[in-house]
C-alpha cells in the first residue's frame, strides 16, 4: 500500500529515497526511464514567462502566402519563389510564407536525397540574402536538410525543417518535423504509397513560438496539423499564430484540409496560416493546393485555388486577444481530469524528454532562485517543470521538482503550471519508487520563507520515499 503525505509549504517537490543511495548524477534515473518508457517528442526549453505576447505588434499587418508547384528543377523553383517574394514585398508584406518542399519535389527517394542541401547551401544562403535585401521575414516550411549520416542505400538521410528567417537575413528559429507522414495505396491508388520515414529522420523537439511582425509564431509542418496535442503545446507556450506549410495529397486534402485548419484555429484561438503545394509535380506526385489563412474564430479569411499564386492580405492580431477574452476556453480546460484517465506511460511520454546532456551542454547553467544549477543534474522535464537531483541532499536520494518559471508562491503559478508540476511529481514518484523498490512516499511542497525553504524566489516540491518497515529514507 502506498502512503503519501502532502504538505503545502513552498513549491519544490523534494523526493527522499528509502534506499541509502545518493544519486550523484541523473544518469541512473535516465537509464531506468529509457528502459521502462518509450521516449516521446522532447518539449522545449523554458521561457521566463509563460504568458508570452508579441513584442508590440502593429494592429494590422500585411502578410503574403505563396502557393507553388515545385518540381525537381531546383533552379526554376528558386526563380519562381524569388519572384513571388519580390511581388509580396512590393505589396508591403512584412512576412511571407512558403509551402513544404518549396525547394524541390523529387521523382523518387534517391533523387530527393541527392538534391538535398545543408543549411549552408545555395538555396538557404540565397533566401537569407533575399530576406535581408527586401526587409521581410520568410517562413520557409519543409526544406530538405541533408544530414551527415547515410541510409542503407548510401544516400544521405534528410530532415524536414521549417526555417524562419528575419528581416536581417538571420535564422530566427528552425523546427524539424516530428510527425512523419505515411499513406497507403488504399488511398493513393494501386502501386502508389508515401512513407516519409524512408528518407527523413524525425525531429524530437517542439520549438517555442517566436516574436515576429504578427505576434508569437508557432512553427509546424504539414502532417503535424493532424495532431491536436502539437498545436495545444504551441498555444500553451504563447503562440498567437500557428503555421503549417504543407504538401497535402489530393485525396487527403479534399477530405480533411479545411476541417483540420479550422479546427486548430478554433481550438487554440489562433490564426492558422498554411501555405500549400498545388498541382502535378511529376508522374508520381500531385498536391491539393488551397493555401489558407483562418482567423481565431475559425473564419477563412483567404484561400487560394488550384494554381501557382500569391495571397496577400492584412491580419489583425487584436482579434486573437479579443476572441480569447470573450471565450476563455483555455481557462476552462481540466487537465487534472483529462490526464487522470490517461495511461501513465502515455502521460510520461507526453510530458517529458529523457536526455542526459553531455559535452558542452553538460555544464549549461539554469536558474533555481539565487542558485545556479548545472543542466546535468536535471533528469526529467515537462512543459512547465523540471526534476533534478539535489546538490546537498537532506537525506540520501533527495530529488526536487520545480516550476521553470520563477514564482514567489504557489498561487503565483497558473492553474496549468500547477497541474503540470504535480503531474510531473506523479511520474517522478512512480519512477523513484520503482527504481528503489519501495511502495510509500511523502510529497512536500515548500511554499514561503517560513516553510524551511532555503532557496528564495522559487516555489518547489520534494518527495520522500518511505520504507516498508517504517521511517523515512
Amino acid at each position: 500500500m502506498s502512503l503519501t503525505k502532502v504538505k503545502f509549504l513552498q513549491s519544490v517537490v523534494h523526493l527522499h529515497l528509502v534506499k541509502r543511495v545518493v544519486l550523484k548524477r541523473s544518469t541512473e534515473i535516465v537509464g531506468y526511464l529509457k528502459s521502462e518508457l518509450h521516449t516521446g517528442a522532447r518539449l522545449p526549453p523554458p521561457y521566463a514567462n509563460t504568458n508570452m505576447t508579441a513584442e508590440s505588434p502593429a494592429n494590422n499587418v500585411q502578410i503574403s502566402v505563396c502557393q507553388l508547384t515545385s518540381t525537381d528543377d531546383k533552379a526554376s523553383n528558386l526563380e519562381v519563389t524569388s519572384k513571388l517574394i519580390r511581388q509580396a514585398a512590393l505589396l508591403g508584406s512584412k512576412i511571407i510564407f512558403l509551402p513544404e518542399c518549396f525547394d524541390y519535389v523529387g521523382q523518387d527517394k534517391t533523387q530527393s536525397a541527392n538534391l538535398s542541401e545543408t543549411m549552408d547551401g545555395e538555396i538557404m544562403s540565397t533566401l537569407k540574402g533575399t530576406a535581408r535585401s527586401h526587409g521581410v521575414w520568410l517562413s520557409l516550411g519543409g526544406f530538405h536538410e541533408r544530414q551527415p549520416t547515410n541510409r542503407s542505400d548510401n544516400c544521405p538521410w534528410l530532415s524536414n525543417i521549417h526555417v524562419l528567417i528575419d528581416d536581417q537575413g538571420n535564422i530566427a528559429s528552425s523546427y524539424r518535423k516530428i510527425h512523419l507522414f505515411s499513406l497507403s495505396s488504399d488511398v493513393l491508388g494501386p502501386g502508389r504509397s508515401l512513407r516519409e520515414s524512408d528518407v527523413v529522420i524525425p525531429g524530437n523537439e517542439i520549438m517555442p513560438p517566436v516574436s515576429s511582425p504578427i505576434g508569437k509564431l508557432g512553427l509546424g509542418i504539414c502532417y503535424d496539423l493532424r495532431f491536436p496535442e502539437f498545436s495545444r503545446s504551441l498555444r500553451s507556450l504563447g503562440a498567437e499564430v500557428l503555421t503549417f506549410p504543407s504538401a497535402f495529397t489530393v485525396p487527403t486534402g479534399t477530405a480533411h484540409w479545411e476541417s483540420l485548419l479550422r479546427a486548430r484555429a478554433i481550438e487554440n484561438q489562433c490564426y492558422v496560416i498554411a501555405a500549400a503545394q498545388v498541382g502535378i509535380h511529376n508522374q508520381h506526385r500531385a498536391s491539393y493546393g488551397h493555401s489558407m489563412v483562418v482567423d481565431p474564430w475559425g473564419k477563412i479569411v483567404a484561400e487560394a485555388k488550384d494554381d501557382q499564386s500569391l495571397l496577400s492580405l492584412e491580419i489583425d492580431l487584436n482579434l486573437v486577444s479579443s476572441v480569447r477574452r470573450k471565450m476563455e476556453v483555455f481557462n476552462h480546460r481540466r487537465p487534472d481530469v483529462y490526464l487522470a484517465h490517461s495511461p501513465k506511460d502515455a502521460l510520461a511520454v507526453r510530458m517529458t524528454h529523457f536526455t542526459v546532456p553531455d559535452s558542452a551542454e553538460d555544464e549549461e547553467i539554469v536558474s533555481f532562485g539565487h542558485v545556479k544549477l548545472k543542466r546535468r543534474f536535471i533528469f526529467l522535464e515537462s512543459l512547465h517543470s523540471r526534476a533534478f537531483v539535489n546538490r546537498k541532499c537532506v537525506l540520501p536520494g533527495h530529488v526536487l521538482v520545480i516550476s521553470k518559471r520563477v514564482a514567489f508562491r504557489l498561487h503565483d503559478l497558473s492553474s496549468e503550471e500547477v497541474a503540470d508540476m504535480f503531474q510531473l511529481v506523479q511520474v517522478v514518484q512512480k519512477l523513484v519508487e520503482d527504481l528503489h523498490n519501495t511502495r510509500s512516499s511523502s510529497v512536500t511542497v515548500q511554499d514561503g520563507p517560513d516553510s524551511g525553504q532555503t532557496v528564495q524566489v522559487r516555489t518547489y516540491s520534494k518527495m520522500l520515499s518511505c520504507s516498508r518497515e517504517g521511517g523515512w529514507g
